[in-house]
């Protein structure tokens, strides 16, 4: 078992902090059928229908998991504030509880997690040659959108927007605020990353400017009804949050795993945007795709810190894990060796002290504990 590194232990849980403080309470083309030799996983996983309740279940048993852990994990999500808790295995769900009063028709928030929706649409939008990641972002927001020079506007791309690496001052007071007088320059693009929640929420205007459609419309339209989600996003304060069931988020987790397709049908076609989604996007934090999480890299930074951290950011959990982060611990992570999808929504778990590795962590004890 990997142990916990002194540097994950030293840095305050981003949930808590820039993933929660940054946020106030606080995303295809037309579908393509696509063959067996297009994906590795197609075969294996079940999707559920897109307009109905059912969802095929595998026992802890029938996968041969080690019963005596169950109650355990369950113990301690229960005395996390846990709400919802899934585990899909090939699809099919293995686990689905639900805690402290919470039922399966509850609506939870998002948070950060749901950076992890916008970026699969601009994918989409992408693909669609609604826009370019690489063009200048002033081409959808227009010039005098942030308060810098015409010069330094040009040199800020989409893609800065997805890596976190803008360049703009992430010191202000409120780093949700995307008036054009909170959005000033501190470094070139691609010099520095920082986790600034405004650059992260201008994504929505340039879909909407590159679309010509509301944000939630287009979303709704390419992704949402394609895979059966529930929810919609909500505008509070500066910040748009996702609401869901935790299973709409498991629904978004399968189709990740099988790299952007429903079963046979493919939802983004742009294979090489999707390894770069999923993969480092930039050299500045190995941890970081486009707005989704890694695990497995020798180093990463954290939101609400400059300081970069040689481990990994979740050292119990599986290397090739991705994941959406969210505050007050809202969990979706995806395991593609392993077929996994684990989904937690719920209140604050209290572990803010002990790094961001730290309720990962300990949740994943709990699961490697059943599964292994």
């Amino acid at each position: 078992m990997k142990k916990i590194t002194i540097y994950s232990m030293a840095i305050i849980l981003w949930m808590n902090t820039s993933c929660s403080n940054n946020e106030s309470l606080d995303q295809t083309t037309d579908e393509t059928i696509i063959t067996d030799s297009d994906t590795t996983n197609t075969n294996n996983l079940y999707f559920p229908p897109i307009d109905s309740a059912i969802w095929e279940t595998l026992s802890v048993q029938e996968l041969g998991w080690n019963t005596n852990n169950e109650q355990p994990l369950y113990n301690f999500l229960e005395a996390k504030g846990t709400k919802a808790f899934i585990i899909l295995k090939n699809g099919k769900i293995v686990i689905e509880k639900y805690f402290n009063g919470a039922a399966a028709t509850d609506i939870n928030p998002w948070y950060s997690a749901g950076k992890t929706l916008t970026a699969f649409t601009v994918g989409i939008a992408q693909e669609e040659n609604l826009l370019d990641i690489d063009e200048p972002s002033t081409n959808y927001l227009g010039s005098g959108w942030a308060n810098i020079s015409i010069e330094q506007e040009n040199a800020i791309t989409i893609r800065n927007h997805l890596t976190m690496t803008t360049g703009l001052d992430y010191t202000i007071t409120n780093q949700n605020c995307t008036d054009t007088d909170c959005l000033t320059y501190l470094n070139a693009p691609d010099n520095f990353w920082y986790y600034h929640n405004a650059t992260y929420t201008l994504l929505t205007d340039i879909i909407f400017k590159a679309s010509n459609q509301e944000y939630n419309v287009y979303f709704d339209t390419k992704l949402k009804s394609k895979i059966g989600m529930d929810g919609g996003w909500i505008k509070l304060g500066f910040s748009t949050i996702y609401y869901s069931t935790a299973l709409s988020m498991a629904r978004f987790g399968l189709l990740n795993l099988n790299k952007g397709a429903w079963g046979s049908t493919k939802i983004l076609n742009d294979m090489d945007y999707f390894s770069e989604m999923t993969t480092t996007s930039q050299t500045l934090n190995q941890a970081y795709g486009y707005l989704w999480w890694l695990n497995g890299k020798s180093s990463f930074r954290a939101p609400a810190f400059e300081a970069l951290f040689m481990s990994e950011l979740i050292p119990e959990a599986p290397d090739d894990l991705i994941a959406g982060l969210g505050k007050n611990d809202q969990k979706l992570y995806i395991i593609p060796s392993q077929n996994l999808v684990v989904v937690r929504m719920g209140n604050d778990t209290g572990e803010a002290l002990l790094g961001p590795s730290s309720f990962d962590n300990n949740l994943w004890k709990k699961i490697n504990a059943l599964i292994n």
